[in-house]
């Protein structure tokens, strides 16, 4: 067994591109607020400081990290952001692998460790997903940017 991993992932919470786009859309236009108002009007100075506020948040949030995915000794390791616990599902108890789009809507929520209706899933970004079914019918589905990659490394490890 070695400790050095098949794959690895890094999932980033801000650098998902419409989430973004809308961020940057609300700051521009409190910035045109801003420059339509009167001068020393007490409103937009607020609106200036607003706008500068969702800049800042926004590139504090391209560097925070949401979670990382891993592939080695025949398991998968979710690790995610400070609290939560390290996830590991063993290949061992999976019969079922595929890869398919995440969701059918344009806009998803970041999640880790989300129980809902008999899946787990961790999403960040990226459009499609590794659907992971164990022996007792439960689905996990991992988003992924690289999901080729990561499907490569699964069935490598699983054989």
């Amino acid at each position: 067994m070695s400790d050095k991993p098949v794959f690895t992932e890094k999932q980033y919470l801000g650098r998902e591109f419409i989430p973004l786009t809308i961020r940057l859309v609300l700051a521009m236009f409190c910035f045109a607020v801003y420059a339509l108002t009167p001068e020393g009007d007490k409103n937009g100075d607020l609106l200036a400081v607003v706008g500068f506020a969702i800049m800042i948040i926004s590139i504090i949030m391209g560097f925070l990290l949401h979670f990382r995915t891993r592939v080695q000794n025949k398991s998968i390791v979710l690790n995610g952001l400070w609290t939560t616990r390290l996830v590991k599902i063993d290949l061992n108890s999976i019969v079922k692998v595929e890869k398919a789009p995440y969701s059918r809507y344009l806009f998803n929520n970041p999640v880790y460790n989300l129980h809902s209706k008999g899946t787990i899933r961790f999403f960040a970004a990226g459009k499609e997903a590794i659907y992971l079914t164990d022996r007792d019918g439960l689905v996990y589905i991992i988003g992924s940017e690289q999901p080729n990659e990561f499907l490569r490394a699964i069935q490598a490890e699983m054989k």
